[in-house]
């Protein structure tokens, strides 16, 4: 009776986003979510968002100094820089490369890299998390990742990625939101929305449980934890949180 109804409300949620489909269909809907729509929507959502994380990245970002290599410098790569929210987190002089595998977020990254000029800003990589391929490995001491695994191709070819670009002793930062509890009526509709907000919202997958991806990488070390963050008028509300090492 329930795959029923999640199938029915999700036919019904369909005819209601049919133009959206419509787009897609004639192939136009994905360049404008990528160039304007997307964009738009996360620096909106981001300001809810990230008031309401901050106490979480600070107590997560609070010991990056630890990972600082041999040289002295803490090297950090970040995955899906996306507006640069992140930024005021990491320790003075870190070394940061950004990566994004959608270039039109410009407006929000460089405002944020003006705010934040404690830092030292390498490169910016169009590059997708499963292919960091222009990234040398073991070069880096850190690698963040903040609300992207749920858009990503495949959680476990990004984590391979992770691995190879961090040295021996290095970590990795998350912070994402997964699946609800499957017995929940928050899981339901998130399986009812799950092919129309993928497709409104780039790709963002609602039902991951990317902690399972977590605990089978190959980290020697995996700190993690199950939080709540809001966000009003979504299906968003599980995160997990911590860091893993390699």
């Amino acid at each position: 009776m329930a795959e029923l109804s999640i199938l029915l409300l999700r036919t019904f949620l369909a005819l209601l986003a049919m133009p959206i489909y419509l787009l897609s269909f004639l192939g136009i809907w994905e360049h404008f979510c990528e160039k304007f729509f997307f964009p738009y929507i996360l620096e909106k959502m981001c300001e809810t968002h990230d008031r309401k994380s901050k106490p979480h990245k600070q107590e997560l970002f609070h010991n990056l100094p630890n990972f600082t290599g041999a040289s002295g410098e803490l090297r950090l790569l970040e995955i899906g820089t996306g507006l640069g929210t992140n930024f005021q987190f990491y320790p003075a002089g870190c070394k940061v490369t950004c990566t994004d595998v959608n270039p039109n977020f410009q407006r929000g990254l460089l405002r944020n890299m003006g705010k934040n000029q404690h830092l030292h800003y390498e490169h910016f990589l169009v590059a997708a998390g499963e292919d960091l391929h222009q990234v040398p490995s073991s070069s880096l001491d850190a690698v963040v990742c903040t609300f992207v695994l749920c858009t990503v191709r495949s959680v476990d070819e990004t984590l391979r990625e992770v691995l190879r670009v961090l040295r021996p002793g290095g970590a990795f930062y998350f912070l994402e939101h997964v699946a609800a509890d499957p017995s929940s009526w928050k899981y339901f509709w998130q399986q009812v929305c799950f092919p129309t907000w993928k497709l409104i919202f780039c790709g963002c997958c609602l039902t991951r449980e990317i902690s399972k991806n977590l605990e089978q990488a190959k980290f020697s070390e995996l700190k993690l934890k199950h939080i709540s963050i809001t966000l009003p008028w979504t299906l968003i509300r599980p995160h997990i949180v911590g860091y893993a090492v390699k």
